[in-house]
């Protein structure tokens, strides 16, 4: 597997794995592959100086989903290692691959080692460690490996005018200097480039404004280097070219190694070339066909444009069309038009064709699609040395320019994927014996003097041979029938066969007849015969119209949200075919076991724009809120009991037993869905869904309140309320009130959460208002006030019958007045009413009295029972505070091993579920019980950590807990 960091970080031939903290986690472990990167060292690069109290344990969950992604990681003494061949990372390959390049050029390899320095800058996507969110990588190796690519750059523009490149690289020069305006070295080179191309009043202007550029940044003058390159412009001097042959100019794509076939059209393309050179513009009384050995890429490049060569010429005698050898006045140019469907190889065959001819003065390529002629003549233009200020803006004057260029040249052109006539003329080479191979849909009859070539399809036998070279040829002749199969479904068409034959070298666990199977249901071939890039090569809009109807309205759909990643689950189907297509992106599996799929912010805005030309995204939202908010909803009832106060009556017997892992999983599945699911209330309400709005953003609350996201609460329930006021919904406005009063109590902020419940008082009446009426009693801070409103509470649930407000409100009233009576009655009407979830609320506030009271064996008999309950259930939050009361329990009984034992049990749950809250009180415990031990330092570091939780919380009284507590430890150091 090859790892790529010079540019956006990649993982084999898939993209980047997803969450940012594991895209930082991967790069460090790259960047140091083979050492072993100690754990303070992660830290610092996924949390900067300011890193969380359970980094350590959020470090060790990081490292296990990747190692999911990627193998070879593994846990050494004080941290982890990376185990993978350094050469396949693109920054390490690039350090070995200068190094080399450096040592050829000692020995006296100028072109080799110019070559080398190529092969290395090659590799550079962009800038590097792009995507990766740590400004410790950054300053660390982002900015030495930037100056190491441009270090080498210039070394390997030196060796080019040593050997006569100048004209070359002046283009390339111009980009690096506006880029790095004050490395001196580069506007010397670029000065030394054009006054070897023969330009030396450009080079005196260039360093006119290096200096200018020098003295304003800076107020420096220009350097030595700088100055002498302008001594030796002023003086005439030129960097002397070293004694080689130069290589011309060449910019076609690399050819394709499985090239099969099409022996008569290369023929064709090679026959026309020899014909305009040596004067037969008919190109008759030549033979047709190629030399044996010459087709698939096996035979050598034809000799040459009328020019000798090193063997012979295809034609040359033996019958074999191709370019002479012998002398011959040259002619005017040809233009050959390859035309053909879409999927024949047309791309290939030209690219083959420029290949099996001699370069004579130079190759140039361009890729013409939608782009209009003035844009392609400009790359053209600097392809033949003309900087970026040497361009001409208009059209007519870029192509008299381009003419006179290529009038004394004798070149091959390639115009890949034209879309008409009038694109095409500008761009044809005016000078005699040069050769234009362009490829079309169209056969462009309006061309003038243009020979067109239909291409068609392989056929069988060429088919065959071409699925051979990209499946593999042991496994073709192992099923030959199959095989035989798939071309036929396939039917020859050049493009399916290099999918389907990518698909089998990706899938090494498939057989050929596998696939074949999987080909002949036809409502599916066209999604089977789709593999990455190969599905999508161009623009945006051409991967949407050649995607089938299915999965353009799937893409269309898509548009309709705003997240930037989900799971198949949202629309309900496969998403791969859009991937393999190249407009989403696998972001691997998330924490709950799903695939999701990324996408390019342009893409969702492209499907957007698609989705608005059939009525928006309201009609899609509107069809998936009901599965969204079920799944939502049916996530918050696994994580949570039913919720004190809201007057449910839930039965649940022991028959109903939950399974351990189900309220794992579902705590796993909201916190994967989060940004999904958060982006979808403000989707739903800016379509005006405002029931599906207000209903999601209250769904949420639990997530958030057990993971400390506070900003999403507060987002969400802003969003909501709108959405609920907006709908005239008043029973929604007064749950999202009350669960706002839950964030501002969570925050320790009681007078705005008692706000908050008092203006939903007046949305509701009769046992609504009793829920809310009861919350507010939990908030009341005048303890007579607080006793009178649950009471009043009590009153009306009697009155009504509602035995659960009733319950709950009698809990209430036992935990405010430290009240025995009471919290067994409500004990008892919990059991009445079969709600062991109740009863288990109702026991651990009981063991919390009895411990306050000093009776230990009671408080530990009621925690004991509450968490064999939430066991039963599955329910291990709830389980995780029944523990905490245990280790306090302990602690009391002056056991603080059991104590600390219990903490310790509590943390590890409350951290896996990412309840803050519960994690600072665990640890607060459990420093509580490391003193008890004389365990000072860990005391000390279970409070550090604790501080921390307190602080992401903004929870000023856990704060201070936690600091006296540290004080006492601080203490009994002698500090």
């Amino acid at each position: 597997m090859r790892f790529g960091l010079l540019g956006p970080l990649r993982v084999g031939d898939g993209g980047e794995p997803g969450p940012a903290k594991h895209r930082a986690l991967l790069a460090a472990l790259l960047l140091s592959a083979g050492t072993a990167v100690p754990v303070e060292r992660l830290i610092t690069v996924l949390w900067g100086d300011r890193p969380p109290a359970s980094a350590e344990s959020v470090l060790r969950v990081y490292v296990s989903a990747l190692r999911k992604l990627v193998g070879g990681i593994t846990t050494v003494p004080g941290g982890y290692l990376l185990a993978v061949d350094r050469d396949e990372i693109d920054c390490h390959r690039f350090e070995r691959l200068v190094g080399e390049a450096r040592r050829i050029r000692e020995a006296g390899g100028h072109a080799e080692a110019a070559a080398r320095f190529r092969e290395a800058l090659a590799l550079w996507r962009g800038e590097a460690l792009t995507g990766v969110d740590s400004a410790e990588l950054r300053r660390t190796h982002a900015v030495p490996l930037e100056e190491s690519r441009l270090t080498a750059l210039e070394e390997r523009v030196d060796l080019d005018l040593r050997l006569g490149r100048g004209g070359e690289v002046v283009g390339e020069l111009r980009a690096l200097v506006n880029s790095h305006p004050l490395r001196e070295r580069g506007w010397a080179h670029l000065m030394a480039a054009l006054h070897q191309a023969g330009r030396r009043s450009e080079a005196l202007a260039a360093y006119q404004e290096a200096r200018r550029v020098l003295v304003d940044e800076l107020g420096l003058e220009p350097g030595p280097e700088l100055r002498e390159a302008h001594d030796r412009v002023l003086a005439g001097e030129v960097v002397a070219p070293a004694r080689i042959s130069a290589t011309p100019l060449d910019e076609l794509p690399p050819d394709i190694s499985d090239f099969t076939g099409r022996r008569d059209v290369l023929s064709w393309v090679t026959r026309w070339a020899r014909d305009t050179a040596t004067g037969n513009p008919d190109g008759r009384g030549v033979a047709g066909g190629l030399a044996p050995g010459s087709a698939g890429g096996t035979g050598g490049p034809a000799s040459g444009f009328g020019g000798g060569g090193g063997g012979p010429a295809l034609g040359s005698g033996d019958g074999a069309g191709g370019l002479a050898s012998g002398a011959g006045v040259a002619r005017a140019p040809v233009c050959l038009v390859v035309h053909g469907p879409a999927g024949c190889g047309k791309s290939a065959v030209a690219v083959r064709a420029a290949n099996l001819l001699e370069p004579g003065d130079g190759r140039l390529y361009a890729v013409l699609g939608e782009r209009a002629p003035g844009a392609v003549l400009e790359d053209l233009l600097r392809s033949l040395g003309r900087p970026d200020g040497a361009v001409p803006p208009a059209l007519d004057e870029r192509v008299r320019l381009y003419r006179r260029l290529t009038s004394a040249r004798r070149l091959v052109v390639v115009l890949d994927d034209a879309a008409g006539e009038t694109q095409v003329r500008p761009l044809l080479p005016t000078g005699p014996g040069s050769v234009t191979i362009v490829t079309s849909r169209s056969p462009l009859a309006g061309l003038e003097a243009a020979r067109p070539y239909e291409l068609g399809v392989l056929d069988p036998d060429e088919a065959l041979e071409m699925l051979a070279g990209v499946a593999g040829r042991d496994r073709v002749a192992a099923e030959p029938e199959a095989a035989r199969e798939i071309v036929r479904l396939c039917g020859g068409l050049p493009l399916a066969l290099r999918i389907a034959g990518s698909r089998l070298a990706r899938r090494s666990g498939w057989t050929v007849a596998h696939l074949a199977g999987r080909l002949g249901d036809e409502r599916r071939r066209l999604d089977e015969l789709s593999a990455g890039d190969l599905a999508v090569r161009g623009s945006l809009a051409l991967g949407y119209r050649g995607l089938a109807e299915p999965e353009r309205r799937m893409l269309r759909e898509l548009g309709a949200f705003t997240a930037p990643d989900f799971a198949p689950w949202v629309l309900g189907e496969d998403l791969e075919p859009l991937a393999e297509a190249g407009l989403l992106q696998s972001r691997g599996l998330d924490e709950a076991g799903q695939e999701r799929f990324g996408r390019h912010d342009l893409t969702r805005l492209y499907a957007a724009e698609r989705l608005a030309e059939e009525g928006g995204p309201g009609p899609v939202l509107a069809a998936r809120a009901a599965e969204i908010l079920d799944r939502t909803r049916r996530a918050r009832v696994t994580l949570l009991p039913a919720e004190p106060g809201s007057g449910r009556t839930l039965v649940r017997t022991g028959e109903q037993i939950l399974e351990t892992g189900r309220l794992r999983q579902e705590a796993r599945w909201l916190s994967a869905e989060r940004r999904f699911l958060v982006a979808a209330v403000g989707d739903f309400f800016r379509s005006g869904l405002y029931e599906a709005a207000w209903r999601l953003a209250f769904y949420l609350t639990p997530l958030f309140e057990l993971a400390g996201h506070h900003d999403d609460w507060h987002a969400t329930t802003a969003t909501g309320l709108d959405a609920a006021r907006a709908a005239g919904h008043r029973q929604g406005e007064a749950l999202l009130l009350r669960g706002l009063a839950d964030l501002h109590r969570a925050e320790g902020r009681n007078d705005a959460a008692a706000a908050a419940l008092r203006a939903a008082q007046p949305l509701v009446e009769g046992l609504e208002l009793a829920r809310v009426t009861l919350r507010l009693g939990l908030v009341e801070p005048r303890r007579a006030e607080a006793e009178r409103v649950l009471r009043r509470a009590l009153h009306v649930f009697g009155q009504a019958g509602d035995q659960r407000g009733r319950a709950d409100a009698l809990r209430a009233l036992g935990a405010l007045l430290s009240g025995r009576e009471p919290l067994e009655e409500s004990l008892a009407v919990y059991r009445e009413l079969g709600d062991p979830r109740g009863e288990a609320e109702a026991l651990l506030d009981l063991a919390r009295l009895h411990l306050g009271a000093g009776r230990g064996a009671e408080a530990r008999a009621c925690a004991e029972r509450r968490i064999a309950i939430n066991r039963r259930l599955g329910d291990r939050l709830p389980e995780a505070s029944g523990l905490l009361v245990l280790a306090r329990v302990a602690r009391a009984e002056g056991l603080p091993d059991a104590a600390a034992d219990a903490a310790g049990q509590a943390l590890e749950t409350f951290t896996v579920y990412g309840d803050r809250r519960g994690s600072g009180a665990a640890l607060l415990v459990l420093a509580e019980s490391y003193l008890d031990m004389e365990k000072i330092d860990e005391a000390v570091e279970a409070l550090t950590r604790a501080m921390g939780e307190f602080d992401r919380l903004g929870d000023e009284h856990g704060r201070a807990a936690a600091e006296r507590l540290a004080s006492e430890a601080r203490g009994r150091r002698g500090v």
